[in-house]
């Protein structure tokens, strides 16, 4: 193996090896990110989208592997700064909100073990982002986890068919022939190809085209073939937003669109609902705009939350508990909400776990400080590029979580796309990132060689 720091003309090529010190922190980014991705139990029959994790000995075993592979990594293939950067306080305030909530549960001991899988994947996601040692090992790690979800989701559709898309004899059968790949449900598989295919785009943009332009495109068909029309609107709504500013040298205008963009999803979600002139407004002019039944689901929901607006009723203890299972169904109602496993709006089911309080700290920590982090990114080419990236997806997710339920849920890998897009801004923002490490670029006259850091950070970037 050639020399990190004086390579010679008689050096001989470099030979991969994952397990060596260079390509090590790589191997287990990507591993960490598929699983993360994937699961320990994919292609399972019924898709009825509950993510089974609590009961599960092999996600108990597997995410249990994860949760040690992250701690060890973080410790021997990362730096003591970036792991103490990871989390912004906003964050980390919201996980002591959630564990209240564990504690303020109605069984304690059932809701610890769900939260423990939402940490697990919260530090694994941390993981994938602080041990890559550059922008190219980065873009390797999502290239090759991206592709292999992805491959895997079509063979399914080929080997698999009843278990990768939605059937008749399923629990919804009227999702029957949409896809799903190795996912719980479309709703789930709709938009995580949406998020590959940001990536893919983030891939073509620093030159990686060809990985780039087929991650982009197979996504995008998988997506579109999942039946999800909101999710396929809102990915180019998620590019447009970010991209065009930065593409007339205004990028803060992009910070502006986002909050703009998610102040206007709110009022017509949410609004149409508690906000009593708009709602008889709607109600009169547009009476089937319903959202597929959802604004019935939500008006519930505003019921139950001013029964307990500072507390809440607990972690994983509003939906699908003795509670509403006691409760009459109207004969009128839309959903009977007996059977319902969340409230297709993750705004509302923080503030029916949390409180309102909670819901106040998950807005700051999920709308607003990854933003300004997004706003405080250096203009070096590869931190703007993975800025723009991170932000697309963190625009898409939480819209999408206005209609979708993810925020906390266990390890459903669309809550971890928003761990992702907000510890990746994070992280864009206060570590300049290069396109190859220093160590690899044969310097002249040899230089001492510096432990990697997130995303490729440098002290001296180029």
């Amino acid at each position: 193996m050639s020399s990190t720091a004086s390579p010679r003309r008689t050096d001989g090529p470099a030979v991969f090896s994952p397990f060596d010190s260079v390509h090590l922190p790589t191997v287990v980014a990507t591993g960490l990110f598929a699983m993360l991705m994937i699961s320990f139990t994919p292609f399972q029959p019924g898709g009825g989208g509950e993510p089974e994790t609590g009961g599960n000995v092999v996600n108990q075993l597997g995410f249990g592997s994860l949760g040690a592979i992250s701690i060890l990594s973080l410790l021997f293939l990362s730096t003591p700064r970036v792991v103490s950067a990871l989390f912004s306080f906003s964050f980390l305030l919201m996980l002591c909100f959630a564990m209240l909530s564990v504690a303020d549960a109605t069984v304690p001991s059932a809701a610890m073990r769900a939260f423990s899988f939402t940490l697990i994947g919260i530090l694994a996601m941390a993981t994938v982002l602080a041990i890559p040692r550059d922008a190219d090992a980065f873009s390797t790690v999502i290239s090759v986890a991206g592709l292999t979800v992805v491959g895997i989701s079509y063979i399914g559709l080929v080997l698999y068919p009843n278990e990768a898309m939605h059937t008749a004899a399923s629990m919804e059968p009227q999702h029957a022939g949409l896809w799903r790949g190795v996912f719980s449900h479309k709703n789930v598989a709709g938009p995580v190809m949406a998020c590959l295919s940001f990536c893919g785009l983030y891939l073509f943009r620093r030159g990686r085209k060809w990985a780039g332009a087929i991650l982009f495109v197979s996504a995008f068909i998988f997506m579109a073939n999942t039946g999800s029309k909101t999710t396929a609107g809102l990915v180019p709504v998620a590019m447009i937003v970010v991209a065009a500013p930065g593409l007339f040298g205004v990028r803060p205008v992009a910070a502006a669109l986002f909050w703009i963009v998610m102040a206007g999803t709110a009022v017509a979600t949410l609004g149409i609902v508690f906000i009593d002139p708009l709602k008889q407004f709607v109600t009169w002019n547009f009476p089937e705009m319903t959202y597929t039944g959802r604004t019935t689901l939500w008006d519930f929901a505003g019921e139950m939350i001013r029964r307990r607006p500072w507390a809440g009723y607990g972690y994983d203890s509003f939906w699908g508990t003795p509670l509403l299972e006691s409760m009459s169904q109207p004969f009128d109602r839309d959903w009977d909400i007996r059977t319902i496993v969340h409230g297709h709006n993750g705004y509302l089911d923080i503030a029916l776990q949390m409180g309102l309080p909670g819901l106040g700290v998950a807005v700051w920590a999920f709308l607003i400080t990854p933003v300004v982090d997004y706003l405080r990114i250096p203009r070096y080419r590869e931190n703007v590029l993975l800025g723009d990236l991170f932000m697309m997806i963190l625009l898409f997710t939480t819209l999408n979580a206005f209609l979708e339920s993810f925020f906390f849920r266990r390890a459903d890998p669309v809550w971890m796309f928003v761990v992702f897009a907000v510890i990746g801004l994070r992280l864009a923002a206060r570590f300049p990132a290069v396109k190859t490490r220093p160590e690899a670029a044969a310097p002249r006259k040899p230089n001492p060689v510096t432990r990697p850091q997130a995303l490729g950070a440098a002290r001296n970037p180029r």
